[in-house]
């Protein structure tokens, strides 16, 4: 029987992994469900920028998509129920967990040694709606602790020349993006606008960024969580559709 703490909840999600989740605080959605399906399978390290409870990480693992991550967390109780998620599905050999503030790399290991790196940031700047900077939604929502410049840095500083990084990200942070991973030298090589309905503008978009990769964007075409085929075929293979 798993100990939950005060405002927290045992679930069983994707891939039968059970999740502890707190309830005040934000939980396993749509968006790190993408990240993990659109992430394509590596031999080498991982590194996750922002884990929260660890959910993409823990996805990643038991698809078997890398062979190691390190999971880094800003928030002390995040990073350890991102640790405590890890044990709970038995997972302690392919992801270990760091408490660290994604801008200061020092605990991250050597530049340049991993194959991977994704991210699930921050979507708001630190005064979009801000209601309160030390509350656990508002730290996981808007930038306090690190703009999209500073993961997108962090990224190209920790990847192996070649390697791949990946990340969700609303289509208004699109500019900031794309500005970013050229003067990182994080080629965008493949992008995917994702809509809720087709009559509604696009909610998120996905992108994979080669570090030193060569000039050269696929725009797929666009993903429709409406279209059963394309959302039905993520959820029970773990993978995108040819096409994506």
């Amino acid at each position: 029987m798993t100990d939950l703490e005060k405002n927290e909840r045992l679930d069983v999600v994707n891939d039968n992994l059970s999740l502890i989740q707190k309830t005040d605080g934000l939980t396993f959605g749509t968006d790190a469900l993408l990240l993990a399906s659109y992430i394509r399978k590596t031999k080498g390290k991982g590194l996750e920028l922002g884990s929260g409870s660890g959910i993409i990480s823990l996805l990643l693992a038991t698809r078997q998509k890398c062979p190691h991550i390190l999971a880094a967390e800003i928030q002390p109780d995040y990073a350890a129920l991102t640790r405590r998620n890890v044990a709970l599905n038995s997972l302690e050999d392919k992801i270990s967990v760091v408490n660290a503030d994604v801008r200061d790399t020092s605990l991250l290991g050597e530049a340049g040694s991993y194959d991977l790196v994704f991210t699930n940031p921050p979507y708001m700047t630190a005064t979009s709606g801000l209601s309160c900077k030390t509350d656990a939604k508002s730290i996981a929502r808007h930038e306090l602790f690190g703009e999209v410049d500073d993961f997108i840095a962090t990224a190209a500083r920790m990847l192996k020349y070649g390697g791949s990084f990946y990340i969700v990200l609303r289509p208004d942070r699109a500019t900031d993006f794309f500005a970013a991973c050229r003067r990182e030298a994080l080629e965008p090589k493949r992008f995917t606008a994702v809509f809720a309905r087709q009559d509604l503008p696009p909610s998120m978009f996905l992108a994979e960024c080669k570090r030193g990769g060569k000039p050269g964007l696929t725009f797929t075409r666009p993903l429709l969580l409406s279209e059963e085929a394309d959302v039905s075929f993520i959820m029970d293979n773990g993978s995108f559709p040819d096409g994506f």
